[in-house]
């Protein structure tokens, strides 16, 4: 109790909003690690010997956790690495047929940038801090694609701007931060360990599929889900103009829901992994 706690704390703590907090970008990470080959492990940890010629000392990367988070710690400069943002989520607007070219111009969505950074990474002519720099983003991006609330859209930047509640709680938060923090942390905690070796039927069942039927996946979601449970009414209607509420009820509904893209993001990386460095 005393750990769920004092996680709910820091996941309640100001932030600025990103795509899964680093728990649960950790917790993909690790699921990862652990269903990827002892080859593709093992060409993964050798890339982290270049970190140092990414010149980035404020932000740790000695492994696939600190890869998990490394997008987001980088953003903090934005004068360097400013023009990455965009690549971290594609609002696609769940009132519409999905259209997912309308929010991916130029390149500048998550799944566009997963497509680019798995080519890379796979590229053994470039160099090997290049190729690490590819692998972070690959890390990072797909548990990003994963988090409903970054394809799924109402012209509310993906929900940061629905006033939302979660369950007993009070204070400021809005619907992404909630899918981000507290719905994530409560998923992995509720329920069996998520970072442990999947079988192979289990691999089979979640880890197939594009990036686009990816998108398309966590669009869904987002549309039949995130805005629904906030708003107790169809994903369509007029938007709120009080705080929304995600009760305990809903709240226990959306487990499985979030416990899924978190696995499926664990060993939908896994296999982009073993796919790029062998």
């Amino acid at each position: 109790m005393l750990k769920r706690l004092f996680l709910l704390a820091l996941l309640l703590a100001p932030s600025p909003a990103m795509a899964w907090a680093s728990y649960a970008h950790r917790t993909i990470a690790g699921i990862a690690e652990a269903n990827v080959d002892p080859t593709t492990k093992s060409r993964m940890n050798q890339l982290f010997q270049s970190a140092d010629l990414l010149g980035t000392p404020q932000c740790d990367l000695k492994n696939i956790g600190d890869a998990s988070v490394w997008p987001d710690c980088i953003r903090r400069d934005r004068l360097r690495w400013g023009y990455t943002s965009p690549w971290h989520y594609q609002n696609v607007d769940i009132c519409k047929p999905f259209d997912l070219k309308s929010a991916c111009r130029n390149g500048n969505c998550v799944s566009a940038q997963i497509d680019r950074n798995a080519a890379l990474l796979k590229d053994k002519s470039l160099p090997a801090h290049i190729r690490l720099e590819a692998l972070t983003f690959l890390v990072h991006f797909v548990g990003d694609m994963h988090m409903p609330l970054h394809s799924g859209d109402r012209s509310d930047r993906g929900g940061n701007d629905v006033r939302a509640a979660y369950g007993i709680i009070r204070g400021r938060m809005n619907l992404h931060w909630l899918w981000d923090g507290p719905l994530a942390e409560r998923a992995i905690t509720d329920g069996p360990e998520m970072v442990r070796q999947y079988s192979a039927e289990e691999k089979s069942d979640k880890s197939f599929g594009t990036t686009d039927f990816w998108a398309l996946q966590a669009w869904q979601i987002a549309r039949d889900y995130s805005y629904p449970a906030a708003e107790d009414q169809s994903a369509c209607g007029p938007k709120l103009t009080r705080r929304g509420k995600v009760d305990n009820d809903e709240i226990k509904a959306l487990i499985p829901v979030t416990r899924l893209q978190i696995e499926r993001a664990g060993l939908r990386l896994a296999r982009l992994l073993e796919e790029s460095l062998n």
